[in-house]
């Protein structure tokens, strides 16, 4: 499996912030999540799923380490899954935590966006 790391956008050290820090592994684009997802870190996440200029990007959130998804989260993510899909490519979601994926599911976005639960698991087919 080839591995590059690539960014890393965040601050890990503040949990109540978010940390996006992004790597590729065998051409998916996989952005390994830390911190809380709202209205306040929500510009972040929006700009590390943009895939403008993109052809056929392919996208996994491993959001093993997210505490806290409010609904800008939701819309976050429903957005940049339109984006995504538009552009041929597809978007995953990886090891939701317990309080993320009770939100996911009450709202129905597992039932949109792939979300299994490995990061393993997104990176086949």
């Amino acid at each position: 499996m080839a591995q590059e790391q690539t960014t890393d956008s965040g601050r890990p050290d503040q949990t109540d912030r978010l940390s996006a820090v992004s790597t590729v592994i065998d051409g998916i684009r996989v952005l390994a999540l830390t911190g809380e997802i709202d209205n306040d870190t929500g510009g972040q996440l929006r700009q590390a799923l943009d895939v403008a200029g993109t052809d056929r990007p392919r996208i996994v959130l491993d959001m093993r380490q997210v505490t806290f998804m409010d609904s800008s989260g939701i819309n976050i993510l429903i957005a940049a899954h339109q984006d995504i899909a538009a552009s041929g490519g597809w978007l995953r979601l990886a090891a939701p935590t317990d309080a993320v994926l009770r939100v996911l599911r009450l709202v129905g976005v597992d039932q949109v966006i792939d979300c299994r639960s490995t990061l393993d698991g997104t990176l086949t087919p």
